[in-house]
């Protein structure tokens, strides 16, 4: 068990959730995060997109941040109620108040994927060549998410006593915990964008449907799945988790892994359409 007084104290980073207050407005690390991460992977979206045989052009890119940009708060908020917390459903006004915290990447993914479908419908486009696409700019968002998560001193890991334990005092006890944040941002965030990156620059991935996002799934799936053994489960779904053995995150990713490995098996069966998109 670890010893209190061994061990950084996170009180003492001084890390304060707030970035800039102007006025009675409180700007969080949290909103910056989504924005930054946003930006950062339309950036990317316009590098990849710059290569030949694009599923989309320039312009039609400069739309699906709209789509991707609604189904990321819409999905991740109505996701975190659904999966973690459904009793704000019985107060409707409360799913409004995002800054409260409270965002599902589960139900954010379901979002960016429904706004794909339609975004490629209306634009006439290869709905699974977008998000081939899209899949490679995510890891941006997830990076900075995880680390907001640790600047807002919450989603801790379990008790460790491993030099980089940290103790985090909205915890309620001095224990030592793992900075389970940290390990996700590195996961999900680096290594899952250095992975797809691989494929896309350095194979044919792009060239086969389904390929890349079937590797993020696939390794967003395992990275979290991993991570959550050593994470604190939610404390309204602590008996959930003593009940199945495992974290609801953790059950939320075995449809994502499953449905990864059958988009990556099945890959080499399609064959992109890599003429010019249609400009509608």
């Amino acid at each position: 068990m670890p010893l209190p007084g061994h061990h950084l104290n996170f009180a003492d980073l001084h890390l304060n959730p707030i970035a800039l207050s102007i006025g009675p407005l409180d700007i969080r690390w949290y909103s910056l995060a989504y924005i930054a991460g946003i930006l950062l992977g339309w950036w990317y979206m316009l590098k990849l997109l710059a290569q030949a045989e694009a599923p989309m052009e320039r312009r039609q890119a400069d739309d699906l941040i709209f789509y991707a940009t609604l189904g990321v708060i819409v999905g991740g908020r109505l996701g975190y109620a659904i999966f973690y917390a459904p009793e704000m459903f019985l107060h409707p006004l409360v799913l409004l108040k995002l800054w409260d915290g409270g965002m599902s990447f589960h139900g954010g993914a379901l979002g960016v994927s429904l706004g794909i479908i339609l975004f490629a419908r209306t634009q006439r486009l290869n709905w699974l060549r977008i998000h081939d696409y899209v899949a490679c700019c995510v890891p941006f968002g997830l990076f900075f998410g995880r680390l907001a998560n640790f600047v807002n001193g919450e989603l801790w890991g379990k008790p460790a006593d491993v030099p980089w334990a940290i103790i985090f005092p909205r915890s309620g006890d001095s224990l030592a915990r793992h900075p389970s944040q940290l390990y996700e941002a590195g996961l999900e965030g680096l290594v899952l964008f250095g992975l797809l990156a691989l494929l896309f620059w350095g194979t044919d991935a792009r060239r086969r449907p389904g390929l890349l996002v079937g590797a993020f799934l696939i390794g967003y799936g395992i990275a979290r799945f991993t991570v959550e053994f050593f994470r604190e489960p939610d404390a309204q779904l602590v008996a959930f988790a003593a009940r199945t053995g495992l974290h609801m995150g953790q059950w939320l990713t075995v449809p994502m892994i499953v449905g990864g490995i059958w988009l990556v098996a099945t890959a080499r069966n399609r064959k992109a359409d890599l003429a010019a998109p249609i400009s509608g």
